[in-house]
């Protein structure tokens, strides 16, 4: 038998993101993926600021910026056209990273997962992840103490036995472990039967010079977007509808495809009917929009599409699972090493399973709004700003301590959030040891607590009921140690006066925030870490 702190069912991007984190925090992680390796077809695309601001937490963001870039070109827009070589619709965004420094010392970037996969598959190995390829979860039984996982491997047969204390599925949008756990799913369903065509033809000329990152079609043959690389001269087709929207077979694009029309449409996607087209590979996929109604089922996780599919407008699906994974890691660990309650993990669906809705439900509005506006608004929800959903989601649950008159929206604009608890700590630039730094790269693996320049009673009382509780906890009163805020930016940034504090969790977003001058005590914050991490004070 093999053993394991954490099974996770699924290696693909989702499930390589898990085990990163996961080993990141010291947890041991044994990853199963029926596949014989990572993503063969270059899918996602478009990663979100918060996907990189993840990724930089445990030391991967340069490597996928350097890879991005030799692929695409930085700053790229998100446009409509009648076609590549025609006329422009629309600009949804004109420039994927405008005023985006002011807010996150990461930037948005284009990356197909085919090379974004090997690079966490090697930093989770690197951080001590255990991983199995062509193997697939056969069974699964759980008891009061764990999950017992039976696997075979798909090119032997041989099969193994996995005794984990806990489970992850990340395994698709079909997830069978989410249907053997009896997990129903909600939202607006199954969409329609669309296609990739993966090809190579140069459209240099009909570019222009334009630097074009995701680019919408729509004209009387199809409807979809498509991605090139940066020399203009391969790349992939996304088709969501044929021809006359009346037609009862507009929403089927897979019935019948074959290369002939792949070529088609291609060439009426690029705008060069005489154009020549190779095709190197047909996906059929399904559109849906649907989401789990919860995220947990005893000690089983769901992550990723087993959690929520949505269609591939704004990018949610992809950055939606990493950040899934990103919340749960620090829960994991901190029950499993006995320092915080079991009852922690009950906080992944709470503060999840909504923030997983909202993006399912706005790649929907997308989707009806750019792509099948004929469906109608009819139960759509409004349109959220993309940099409110990247990063201004907002958590509530027993981990968060949340502050009077707060409000019960599910996210606030980044911008004007100001530490509010339950919301992703605010980028500010301070300096260590006279270099610059974000306040970021200060939350990457413990509780950390932020004190104003006159806070330091919070910072000495938050060591002392850390140091009871068997927590690593970070403290930092700002201008009296290694830190120090030249600009005087961080405590109009945090909604600080002079003396107050804020606790931010591992995962980055604010827990408590003491705005005024109240009494701190090792008591009051004892009681504060023991409530946030679901177990009795000490």
């Amino acid at each position: 038998m093999i053993e394991t702190d954490v099974l996770i069912v699924g290696g693909s991007l989702v499930g390589l993101s898990a085990a990163t984190f996961l080993a990141w925090h010291g947890v041991s992680t044994l990853s199963v993926e029926r596949h014989h390796g990572t993503a063969i077809h270059p899918r996602a695309g478009h990663f979100h600021l918060r996907t990189l601001e993840v990724l930089r937490s445990v030391g991967l963001e340069a490597r996928v910026k350097a890879a991005s870039e030799e692929q695409f070109d930085p700053d790229g827009g998100i446009n409509a056209v009648e076609s590549l070589a025609g006329k422009e619709i629309a600009t949804y965004i004109a420039n994927l990273n405008e005023g985006v420094a002011a807010i996150s010392p990461s930037t948005r970037l284009f990356m197909t997962q085919q090379s974004l996969e090997p690079l966490i598959r090697d930093r989770a190995q690197e951080l001590g992840a255990a991983m199995l390829y062509a193997t697939e979860l056969v069974s699964f039984e759980q008891d009061a103490d764990g999950v017992t996982g039976f696997i075979r491997n798909v090119i032997s047969g041989e099969t193994d036995t996995v005794r984990a204390k806990y489970m992850i599925a990340a395994d698709g949008n079909r997830s069978p472990i989410r249907e053997r756990l009896g997990i129903c799913t909600r939202g607006p369903g199954h969409l329609a039967e669309c296609i990739t065509i993966y090809f190579h033809a140069d459209c240099g000329a009909a570019l222009r010079g334009r630097n074009l990152g995701v680019i919408y079609v729509f004209n009387p043959d199809l409807r979809g977007f498509f991605r090139l690389v940066r020399t203009g001269d391969s790349g992939f087709l996304a088709v969501m509808t044929r021809g006359d929207m009346s037609r009862p077979d507009a929403l089927d694009v897979a019935q019948g495809i074959d290369e002939e029309r792949c070529i088609a449409f291609v060439r009426s996607a690029t705008g060069m009917p005489d154009g020549k087209v190779e095709v190197g590979d047909i996906a059929s996929w399904r559109a849906v929009a649907e989401v789990a109604e919860r995220f947990t089922g005893g000690r089983v996780f769901l992550v990723g599409d087993a959690a929520h599919v949505m269609p591939p407008m704004g990018g949610f699906g992809g950055n939606t699972g990493v950040q899934d994974t990103h919340n749960l890691a620090w829960k994991l660990a901190l029950v499993l090493k006995g320092i915080a309650g079991p009852e922690l993990l009950s906080t992944y669906n709470a503060e999840r399973q909504p923030i997983g809705e909202l993006a399912m439900q706005q790649a929907y509005t997308r989707y009806v709004l750019r792509v099948v506006p004929e469906r109608g608004k009819e139960g759509m929800q409004p349109l959220v700003d993309d940099l409110s959903m990247e990063i201004g989601y907002r958590y509530r649950s027993p981990a968060i301590v949340a502050e009077t008159g707060s409000g019960t929206s599910l996210y606030e604009d980044p911008r004007r959030s100001k530490a509010m608890p339950g919301t992703r700590a605010p980028h500010v630039v301070l300096q260590r040891a006279g270099k610059p730094i974000s306040t970021l790269d200060l939350f990457t693996r413990n509780f950390c607590v932020l004190a104003a320049a006159e806070g330091g009673a919070w910072c000495a009382a938050a060591r002392a009921a850390a140091a009871d509780l068997g927590l690593v906890i970070d403290a930092h009163q700002l201008d009296h140690g290694d830190l120090s805020d030249p600009d005087g930016c961080f405590a109009d940034a945090y909604s600080l006066s002079p003396s107050g504090a804020v606790m931010v969790r591992p995962d980055g977003f604010v827990a408590w925030r003491a705005t005024g001058a109240a009494p701190a005590s090792k008591a009051t914050m004892t009681a504060l870490l023991s409530s946030l991490l679901c177990c009795n004070a000490a």
